[in-house]
C-alpha cells in the first residue's frame, strides 16, 4: 500500500465490520439452520404491504428512480407532520450520517460523540477531514451529556447523540437533553440519531423533532431498516430545519434510493398492523430475555431498543465461537473494549428460547 496516495485521515479510519453473515456460518460450520441475533434486524422480516409494493415496482426497474424520493418524503411529511422540504431520503441512516459530515464539517473541525457508539460517525468524520472526539459512556452505559458538554470548544462543529445508543440500547432522557442543549453554542449542530426511536416506551424519552421545531441547530436521523424490516433495501432519512437542509441537500448524489426501495418505504408506513405486531413481539421478547439473564446472574444495560447489551461473565473470545457452532450469531463486544459482553438482537420467542437454552448450557459446561 502506498500511503502517500491516501487522502489525509483515511488511513486512520478503520473499516466498518458488520455482523457475521448467515452464509459464512453455514459454510464454516456445515450448518443449515442459523439464528442471526447480531445485526438488530427485524426477526418478523418485512412489512407485508412493503413486500407487495416492492414486487409490483420490480416491473419498472428499467427506469431511474426519482432522485429526491418525493413519494417517501410526502408520506413521511404526513406521518411526522414535518414539511417535505425538511426531509432528505438517502441510502440508509449511515448514508445520511456521511452526508451530514460532508455538508458541515471542515478539515480540522471536531465531531463530538461518546464511545462506544455507531461506527459511521468515525467514518463520516474521516471522509470530511474532521477530527472525532469521543468521551466514555457513563456508568449506566448511556451517553454522558455532562462530559460531552465539557468537551465542547470553538472547534466543535457537530455532535452526534445516538439515542437509543448502539451497541448498549440505553437512552438519555428529556431533562438531561434539554439541560445539554442549553450548553451547546450556536456554532454547533446536534444530530439525534434515532434509528431505534419506534421501540422506545419510556415516557421521558426525548423526541429530537421537538427541539428542531423549537429552533435549535438540530438534525434528526431515522431509518426504515429496523421496525419496518427494510434493512436490505437501504432507506434512511434525515430531518433538518430550512437553514441546514439547504446545505445538506446539496450533498445528495443522483438516484441514491432505488424505485423498489422507495415503493417499499411508502407502503411500510401504511402497515400499522405489522408495526404493532413488531413492537409487541419485541417487548415480549425483551422481558423474556431480561428475566432469563436475571436467572442466570448476568448483568445487562437497561434496554430500550430491539437488542440487549449483556455481560456473560466469560471471555467472549471463547463463548462466541461456541455459539456459532450451535448455529447462533450474536455480536461480540470485545472490539469495543468489553471482553465479556455480547450484543444480542431480540428475536422471535422460538429464537430467544433456543438462544437462552444454548447459552445456559455453555455457561455451565
Amino acid at each position: 500500500m502506498d500511503t502517500n496516495l491516501a487522502r489525509r485521515g483515511i488511513l486512520e479510519m478503520s473499516p466498518y465490520i458488520p455482523g457475521k453473515p448467515v452464509e459464512e456460518v453455514q459454510k464454516e460450520y456445515g450448518l443449515t439452520d442459523i439464528i442471526k441475533m447480531a445485526s438488530n434486524e427485524n426477526p418478523l422480516k418485512t412489512s407485508p404491504l412493503a413486500m407487495a409494493a416492492m414486487k409490483e415496482e420490480l416491473e419498472k426497474t428499467h427506469m431511474y428512480p426519482e432522485g429526491s424520493s418525493p413519494t417517501v418524503r410526502a408520506a413521511l411529511s404526513k406521518e411526522l407532520r414535518i414539511p417535505e422540504n425538511n426531509i432528505l431520503v438517502a441510502s440508509g441512516g449511515d448514508h445520511v450520517i456521511t452526508l451530514m459530515c460532508l455538508a458541515f464539517v471542515n478539515e480540522g473541525e471536531e465531531v463530538l460523540t461518546c464511545k462506544p457508539s455507531f461506527k459511521t460517525y468515525e467514518q463520516g468524520t474521516a471522509l470530511a477531514g474532521g477530527k472525532l472526539v469521543c468521551v466514555p459512556l457513563n456508568k449506566d452505559l448511556a451517553f454522558d451529556l455532562d462530559a460531552m458538554a465539557a468537551a465542547i470548544n470553538e472547534r466543535t462543529k457537530m455532535i452526534f447523540l445516538c439515542n437509543p445508543n448502539n451497541p448498549t440500547s440505553t437512552i438519555v432522557r428529556r431533562k438531561e437533553v434539554e439541560a445539554f442543549l442549553d450548553k451547546v453554542p450556536d456554532h454547533c449542530i446536534v444530530v439525534f440519531d434515532e434509528a431505534y426511536f419506534e421501540y422506545v416506551t419510556d415516557p421521558d424519552y426525548p423526541n429530537g423533532l421537538d427541539y428542531l421545531r423549537q429552533g435549535h441547530n438540530v438534525m434528526v436521523i431515522r431509518t426504515f431498516s429496523k421496525l419496518y424490516g427494510l434493512a436490505g433495501t437501504r432507506v434512511g432519512y434525515g430531518i433538518a430545519p430550512d437553514h441546514l437542509m439547504d446545505i445538506l441537500s446539496r450533498t445528495l448524489p443522483p438516484f441514491p434510493v432505488t424505485r423498489v426501495a422507495q415503493a417499499g418505504a411508502v407502503a411500510a408506513l401504511r402497515d400499522t398492523e405489522f408495526v404493532k405486531l413488531v413492537i409487541d413481539e419485541n417487548e415480549r421478547g425483551c422481558k423474556y430475555l431480561c428475566a432469563q439473564f436475571d436467572r442466570l446472574g448476568l448483568t445487562y444495560a437497561e434496554p430500550h431498543a430491539n437488542f440487549i447489551f449483556v455481560d456473560t461473565k466469560v471471555q467472549v473470545s471463547e463463548l462466541y465461537p461456541q455459539l456459532l457452532q450451535n448455529g447462533i450469531i450474536v455480536r461480540p463486544c470485545n472490539p469495543w473494549g468489553y471482553p465479556t459482553c455480547i450484543r444480542v438482537t431480540i428475536g422471535t420467542m422460538e429464537e430467544n428460547e433456543f438462544f437462552i437454552k444454548t447459552l445456559d448450557t455453555l455457561l455451565h459446561k
